[in-house]
């Protein structure tokens, strides 16, 4: 505890000293309420008149139902059949589905425990502790009423007032059974920021509804000024200042531009506003990787972003043009990872929440965020990627918006497929912009972001590999962060990415659900790419910590259009136990006893993979196993899934290489290609002839010429 005191800056202790006292204040009642006060300035009829046309235009706009059911017909019946759902009571939240919170709707429990999280101020609840409040995503995931604002769409696509009728029932019980500061609900300023955000949009969904009473309007417009009061007390500056700052600023801004009648308004929206501008600095690094390392969070970022883009422009409130200008390095860098069948490859964690889920989408599913910003941002590459219009394009920037996606002529990025991001410590290498294009993705940087890493994988070169355009080795999501201990350390550790394990030992241990021990990185020591070869050399010395002293090199080559060799080097004292490990999604995968993998995919085409070395090797699948535990990817949060791992095996003393071809196949069932090494002075593989293209490393760089038959096997 002293040595974390004294890392703190003199502003940083202020700052938390100003926020602990202020709990002990809130707790004690004598904390002030900054004039929470019903307020005279608006009420509901001119909310009507007025104040909703600050919001997203097509929220308000009365065209936005007849555009949907004319462009995306099947939308109505989506969001109708989810609301209907939530009329009944039942829940469709992060991987579960039907969730059923009682009735009256309990606020506090996670009905996938049975565990209730206990009433008394929030200061006092430990959200992680498992034992006592059960998952906490699961309780906040139901109370950040974005399922309220699938009620107002309903409502909009229908005028059925059932639906409005719904929202007036639940958000006056969820008043009542949470009093400002009493509960799990307001441990989170970033969970109370983003219920704001859906009382905002449900206030103007639901704005000609006779539902919402002059009654009604005064006390959720109450609870608002209540809860923008609570995220400017409590900002996320030192607890989480990643997505959770971003999203309560955003909350701020909701608040301060859409109700400027109250009295805090203008500071609200100025604090939000500021905070955002500056932290697109901090959390979008220069290349554009979101400095998490986590496409997931980067989703969140990308919204985060777009929805102050949109809402200052309607309301005339200036940003500072560099906000716009990181957005668009984030969008190129998510274009360029993005996998060719048009899925987004997971880097690092993700929880299957959004900052606003307005169509129901997949983890994976980013058209939603790119058609927007395509429209918004004037992107034909983002248009592209989104590949139609959607519904997010309407209920964001209405009739205008749509005219300005049809506009554009899609086309992918016109940068190199192949691209280096070095600031977040990427690599990127891929055949081209086609549907059906070979991508191989190569993690050369940090264990997660700044502070804790905590949203980052213990993946250091690890790969991720697309073939015909459909992800084949993957990464293996994030499946929990409290509910199962045991599996959120597996999902985020070493053995479930494809890399180099030793020892059995993880490249980092954890030190509690969002900490690590100790945050090794890797270092890259080459990238060259032209248009016959990529080439990526890497390092990372996680393991120097293990008798002997360990390093793992790792060189990745792409001989354009054919196949990649992954090369890897481990070196140190004595013997160790060597896993060379490949997560494969949820397809078909064999080896033979001659130690080739063949993965079949959709289409009966997929991937070949065979290692060489200068040991012997053995090899093993492993799927769904639980002793230990491997084999498992997660698509959603709280859903795993049994998916092969293929792990190369040997106990050796080093140096020791391991040279293996990645061959993207259309017949992985047919007979092996003939494939042999070059062997050097020292017995190391030192190349590999691929049927008759011979391909030799120097140690500095790579290079290919045509072979003839004389020299397979042969000495260097």
């Amino acid at each position: 505890m002293r040595r974390r005191l004294r890392r703190m800056s003199l502003d940083e202790l202020l700052g938390r000293s100003r926020q602990e006292v202020s709990k002990v204040l809130d707790r004690t009642g004598l904390l002030t309420r900054d004039g929470l006060t019903p307020c005279d300035a608006i009420d509901v009829e001119s909310f009507r008149a007025v104040g909703s046309r600050r919001f997203f235009a097509g929220a308000v706009s009365q065209r936005t139902p007849q555009l949907l059911d004319v462009r995306l017909p099947a939308v109505r019946n989506e969001v109708v059949s989810a609301a209907d759902a939530v009329c009944r009571g039942r829940f469709d939240l992060l991987g579960y589905r039907g969730l059923l919170f009682g009735e009256p709707v309990d606020w506090h429990l996670d009905p996938v425990s049975g565990r209730r999280a206990p009433f008394t101020h929030w200061s006092r609840i430990d959200h992680l502790d498992y034992a006592l409040v059960g998952d906490h995503k699961v309780v906040w995931e139901l109370n950040r009423h974005q399922w309220m604002v699938g009620l107002g769409q309903a409502y909009r696509l229908t005028g059925d007032p059932r639906y409005a009728d719904a929202f007036a029932a639940f958000v006056r019980q969820w008043m009542d059974a949470n009093p400002r500061g009493m509960g799990i609900n307001w441990a989170s300023s970033l969970e109370v920021a983003l219920r704001l955000i859906s009382w905002c949009w449900s206030l103007c969904l639901f704005r000609d509804s006779p539902a919402l009473s002059r009654g009604l309007f005064a006390e959720v417009l109450g609870g608002i000024w209540a809860h923008a009061a609570h995220v400017e007390r409590y900002l996320s500056y030192y607890f989480s200042p990643n997505t959770h700052l971003t999203g309560e600023a955003l909350g701020l801004v909701y608040a301060g531009l859409l109700f400027p009648e109250l009295p805090p308004s203008k500071r609200w929206r100025t604090l939000g506003a500021r905070i955002l501008a500056d932290q697109s600095g901090r959390q979008i690094l220069p290349d554009g990787v979101y400095f998490e390392q986590s496409t997931g969070y980067a989703r969140y970022t990308l919204e985060i972003y777009l929805h102050f883009l949109i809402l200052a422009g309607r309301t005339a409130w200036p940003i500072p043009p560099a906000v716009a200008e990181r957005v668009g390095r984030l969008l190129d860098f998510l274009l360029a990872v993005r996998s060719p069948n048009g899925s987004m490859p997971q880097i690092g964690d993700a929880d299957s929440g959004s900052l606003l889920p307005l169509a129901r989408r997949a983890q994976d599913d980013f058209r939603g965020v790119f058609a927007t910003a395509a429209a918004l941002l004037s992107r034909a590459d983002c248009a592209w990627a989104a590949g139609a219009a959607t519904p997010e394009v309407l209920w964001l920037l209405g009739p205008a918006g749509l005219r300005a996606f049809d506009a554009l002529r899609p086309a992918p990025p016109g940068l190199s497929p192949s691209r280096l991001f070095p600031d977040g410590g990427c690599v990127v290498m891929r055949t081209g912009w086609e549907p059906d294009a070979h991508q191989l993705i190569f993690d050369v940087g940090p264990l997660g972001g700044p502070g804790s890493g905590g949203h980052g994988h213990a993946d250091l070169l690890s790969v991720q590999c697309a073939v015909f355009g459909e992800p084949c080795l993957v990464d293996p999501g994030t499946y929990s962060y409290s509910g199962d201990a045991a599996g959120r350390d597996f999902f985020r550790g070493t053995v479930a990415h494809s890399t180099v394990v030793v020892d059995g030992e993880p490249q980092a241990r954890p030190a509690g659900p969002f900490q690590w021990r100790t945050r090794p990185l890797a270092r890259l020591r080459q990238w060259r790419s032209t248009p016959e070869f990529d080439l990526a050399d890497a390092e990372h010395a996680a393991y120097l910590h293990l008798s002997g002293g360990v390093t793992h090199r790792r060189r990745v080559l792409f001989v354009k259009g054919g196949y990649w060799i992954v090369v890897d080097d481990v070196d140190g004292q004595g013997e160790h136990q060597v896993d060379l490990r490949f997560q494969f999604a949820q397809i078909e995968l064999d080896v033979d006893p001659g130690l080739w993998a063949r993965a079949c995919g959709r289409g009966g085409r997929g991937l070949l993979i065979r290692p060489f070395a200068n040991v012997a090797l053995k090899a093993s699948i492993h799927s769904g196993e639980f002793d230990p535990r491997q084999g498992w990817t997660s698509a959603e949060y709280g859903r795993q899934d049994a998916s092969p791992v293929l792990v190369y095996s040997t106990v050796s003393k080093g140096p020791l290489r391991i040279m293996t071809l990645l061959l993207p196949t259309s017949d992985p069932r047919g007979a092996a290609p003939s494939v042999a090494p070059l062997v050097g002075e020292d017995s190391l593989p030192v190349g590999l002839v691929v049927e008759r293209e011979r391909v030799h490393f120097d140690g500095v760089g790579a290079f290919r010429v045509r072979a003839v038959s004389s020299a397979v096997g042969r000495r260097e």
